[in-house]
């Protein structure tokens, strides 16, 4: 479990509250406990990394629509829906707009601290994919217009005069950008820029492009 990582509890029932925070406790996971959604979405800060365990009926915003007003702001926060009042309707419903779970109760403590610790791994996880692509889309920002224009054909296999045929610029024009192309994002050879490209989840592009001079 990640260390800085906290479970959000957002219930309306204090006894619930208190009982899941003893639980989180002794499990050794860090959590904060809000009576409503509405207070939570006053306090949360995205930048605190963590799960939701989410109850559905409540007064004011229910789990529903909050797990839709996050959605709305873009946070990307794992849900866990534990509710005494759940049904399969409700169940797929939650789950379609992208909740890790939805547990009915009671639960076993045992039950609820796996499915915790699984959406705080899932999440770290996905964390760490987003920190090094954002690092490797770093290593593409420095090129410049007509670099990035030249690019997706590098990768696509194109030898030089290809791509001068085809966005109808000099081969001595392709040689120099393949150069600082590599140089810029610091590949060795084709095959790692092509792993950078990739990695970064952009498409190559072999149509004929708007000509460069």
């Amino acid at each position: 479990m990640n260390t800085q990582s906290c479970v959000f509890i957002v219930d309306d029932d204090y006894a619930v509250r208190d009982s899941l925070g003893l639980v989180l406790e002794t499990a050794g996971f860090s959590y904060q406990t809000f009576e409503s959604a509405e207070q939570f979405l006053e306090i949360y800060s995205s930048e605190t990394p963590g799960c939701l365990l989410l109850d559905m009926n409540m007064p004011g915003l229910n789990g529903d629509e909050l797990q839709a007003e996050l959605i709305r702001r873009n946070i990307h926060l794992p849900i866990i829906f534990l509710t005494a009042y759940g049904n399969i309707a409700m169940s797929v419903r939650a789950i379609k707009a992208g909740a890790d779970d939805f547990l009915t109760k009671p639960v076993s403590n045992k039950l609820l601290i796996e499915r915790i610790q699984a959406a705080l791994q899932h999440e770290g996880l996905i964390q760490q994919q987003n920190t090094e692509k954002k690092a490797l889309l770093a290593r593409l920002s420095c090129l410049t217009c007509r670099e990035l224009e030249v690019l997706p054909h590098i990768v696509s296999g194109l030898s030089n005069k290809e791509i001068a045929r085809q966005l109808d610029i000099s081969h001595r024009t392709v040689e120099i950008h393949r150069a600082q192309i590599l140089k810029k994002t610091a590949a060795a050879n084709l095959m790692e820029l092509v792993r950078l490209y990739e990695a970064c989840q952009l498409q190559p592009e072999t149509k004929p492009r708007k000509p460069i001079r």
